[in-house]
């Protein structure tokens, strides 16, 4: 049986491994905050982190994560403590229905870690990979700016 490092924890699943990761997190370990999507890896729903780099888990087989620690949005805090890109996202009203919200976030977090003031423009390019139908996307990246400690956009400064 496959062992995880999900969130700092050593688990133990009973899945094949084959099993994308995103079914394990959540069948098996309770973790609901990456989203089935479209299952394809075209929306992003499922965005989790793996050794600090944004995957889709709906396309990641459980097989080549043994010794890679993975890190879904509930691994960055909670709802009575969230953590700071979390509470950038609920100080910027980020979230209207919120099923993307957590792929972001965790897209965000990568970028973050690799480039603690991103600019505009590589914050849109870390998260164009990932949809939001609700249209929130300019209350995203002021969530993204505002971890980062950045101001916004200067005025006409894109769409």
């Amino acid at each position: 049986m496959p062992t995880l490092t999900v969130n700092g924890r050593a688990r133990t699943v009973a899945a094949e491994p084959d099993t994308p990761l995103l079914y394990v997190l959540r069948d098996e370990l309770g973790l609901n905050g990456a989203k089935f999507g479209c299952g394809l890896g075209q929306c992003g729903a499922c965005t989790v982190e793996v050794e600090g780099r944004a995957v889709l888990s709906c396309l990641t087989p459980i097989g080549v994560l043994e010794g890679r620690p993975v890190t879904t949005v509930e691994g960055l805090g909670s709802p009575e403590a969230p953590g700071p890109l979390q509470a950038a996202f609920i100080a910027e009203n980020a979230a209207q229905c919120g099923y993307c919200i957590a792929g972001m976030v965790m897209r965000a977090h990568a970028l973050l870690r690799a480039n603690p003031h991103p600019s505009e423009d590589e914050i849109r390019a870390a998260l164009r990979l990932n949809l939001c139908r609700c249209g929130t996307h300019m209350r995203i990246l002021a969530a993204v700016r505002r971890a980062a400690g950045e101001p916004g956009p200067a005025a006409g400064g894109g769409s």
